[in-house]
């Protein structure tokens, strides 16, 4: 099997429900390319509907978790060092920038409740943690998609488990391990119903078959910016928009080599 760094293509799409209301996006992302460790980053956030700043909430969430990973690395750690208290420590960084600020404007920090997921994927081993919905998807050498961990949904419809929660901590998700991924997808809950079975719990595999081939094709390393253009329009696109009315947020993640005939998102294989 032929490998390369990684390409990594990234992309949000307002719901159309937001649209209608007059409202922002409310997701937010983060991904980098770390060379020198062949490590690449994939961190997603929700902001909460119910919540006036959670847009905000969303970008301090995946911007604190951003610099964490880049001090970490700074610091002359790898990802096999990156712990469950590693990671508590930085979901607790999160929730002193959301404090923070929330103080600067005199608001409640329930106003910017969120979400957050997210992957660190080296050659040779794997970190990844989670509080609330939304879901990682990998695809492990020689084996077939599979889910890292299945959603956190409250006990209601549309509920689920916020960073700026005081028991975000007690429910935060977490994962290492060795082993090389050699594909990652990181979302949102908007897309959940598009790539995940609920009944059976399991991954919808031809939606990233699809997704990741043009990925693949990319010829240089790192954040490939045309191809991210070509997936926000088809998480655009009324294919799309017709299945969910909510915020979508896709990171991809490829190391594979380049396969025949690679459309991009939304063009028939």
């Amino acid at each position: 099997m032929d490998l390369q760094d990684w390409r990594v293509v990234t992309a949000s799409s307002i719901g159309t429900s937001h649209i209608k209301c007059g409202t922002d996006c409310q997701d937010a992302y983060e991904q980098e390319f770390f060379p020198e460790h062949g490590t690449v980053l994939l961190v997603a956030s929700d902001g909460a509907g119910s919540a006036s700043q959670s847009a905000t909430g969303a970008k301090l969430a995946t911007a604190e978790i951003r610099d964490c990973v880049r001090n970490h690395f700074e610091d002359g750690h790898g990802v096999e060092e990156i712990t469950r208290d590693v990671v508590l420590n930085w979901l607790a960084g999160v929730a002193t920038r959301i404090a923070h600020r929330a103080a600067a404007e005199e608001l409640e920090v329930r106003e910017y409740a969120c979400t957050l997921v997210a992957a660190i994927v080296s050659p040779t081993h794997t970190c990844f943690f989670q509080v609330g919905d939304g879901a990682i998807v990998i695809r492990p050498r020689g084996d077939d998609w599979a889910y890292v961990f299945w959603p956190q949904h409250g006990e209601y419809i549309n509920t689920t488990v916020f960073v700026t929660d005081p028991v975000a901590v007690l429910n935060a998700e977490f994962s290492s391990s060795a082993g090389a991924v050699d594909e990652v997808a990181v979302f949102t809950d908007g897309i959940e119903a598009l790539v995940l079975h609920q009944a059976t719990q399991s991954v919808h595999s031809p939606f990233f078959d699809k997704m990741f081939v043009p990925v693949r094709a990319l010829t240089e390393a790192g954040y490939g910016g045309e191809l991210s253009a070509k997936l926000e329009a088809y998480l655009s696109s009324p294919v799309i928009c017709e299945r969910t009315d909510d915020d979508k947020t896709l990171l991809l993640a490829s190391r594979l080599a380049k396969l025949p005939d690679a459309p991009a998102p939304g063009e028939d294989a």
